[in-house]
């Protein structure tokens, strides 16, 4: 039996290799943090998402930054989706408020078992498109997209170059970035696939504008969250300070290993973490 303080020191040490394997990969260490407690520590699954849901904050507010000086997030797509999915993120944490007190707490296991699964599919996706070469930029005006102004441009280091571009199917993008905010509400994560996929997939901005502008926003849609979450007791600070530090630390040393890193033996490590943690908490789930 371990005492309160190795327990803690644990877990902060799981926090720093979940944060370390999902800034890597680039979709946040929370999608790693609540498996890693409910099936590594036996946490009940509301707590390991309010601890989740309060490690995603800390490293989207300081990475995001980062990005928005160097102008490639767009602050205004970035706002204007940011309805959508704050309105899905309030949806999505009073589900799991309903599902927890209706004792249905299995479904949240399986739908983030399902999300696992997507994830790493979304990783095979990714690699394949990088290894074509393909160009999915819109530079085509959408008369919606003109009339909000859902336009920008960047400075590309790798490239050299000026990148332009415009958004595209406005409301079909805007459909995808709800259900991303109810998915970061639902599980405690920040729901940046399903903004990715929004932006880049849907909308067809850049990549580095879409996963940059999807990480400004992760942080803002997991505060709209975190105040209904604490109201209901589901933030326990005892839990939640040593994950949010050690999600923290990880995510600033992955920065760093990413780029000595080989990209293929990054995406293999993370397909073959979240297939594991995928699986085990779909059977939780259906076991419940």
């Amino acid at each position: 039996m371990i005492g309160i303080d190795e327990y803690i020191l644990l877990m902060f040490l799981v926090a720093i290799v979940a944060g370390l394997v999902g800034s890597m990969v680039g979709v946040g260490g929370g999608i790693l943090v609540v498996p890693a407690l409910t099936i590594g520590f036996g946490v009940p699954i509301e707590y390991a998402i309010g601890a989740s849901i309060i490690s995603t904050i800390a490293t989207s507010s300081g990475s995001a930054s980062a990005y928005v000086r160097d102008r490639i997030t767009n602050l205004r797509i970035g706002m204007f989706l940011e309805i959508a999915s704050v309105l899905g993120s309030i949806v999505g944490v009073i589900g799991t408020l309903y599902f927890v007190r209706s004792g249905l707490s299995w479904i949240i296991f399986v739908v983030f078992g399902l999300v696992l699964f997507f994830s790493a599919y979304n990783v095979v996706q990714s690699a394949r498109i990088e290894r074509r070469g393909e160009s999915t930029i819109n530079t085509k005006p959408d008369k919606l997209a003109e009339r909000l102004n859902l336009r920008g441009e960047y400075q590309d280091k790798s490239l050299q170059s000026t990148i332009s571009y415009v958004a595209t199917r406005v409301p079909a993008g805007f459909v995808v970035i709800f259900f991303a905010g109810a998915l970061s509400g639902l599980l405690g994560v920040g729901g940046g696939v399903l903004k990715v996929l929004g932006m880049d997939t849907i909308m067809r901005l850049p990549f580095k504008v879409s996963t940059t502008t999807s990480n400004f926003m992760i942080g803002v849609t997991a505060t709209a969250s975190t105040g209904i979450l604490y109201v209901s007791g589901y933030i326990n600070v005892i839990l939640v300070a040593p994950v949010a530090l050690g999600v923290v630390v990880g995510s600033l040393a992955g920065a760093k290993v990413f780029g000595r890193s080989k990209p293929a033996s990054l995406r293999v490590l993370f397909i073959l973490v979240v297939l594991a943690f995928g699986a085990e908490m779909i059977w939780m789930g259906i076991s419940h």
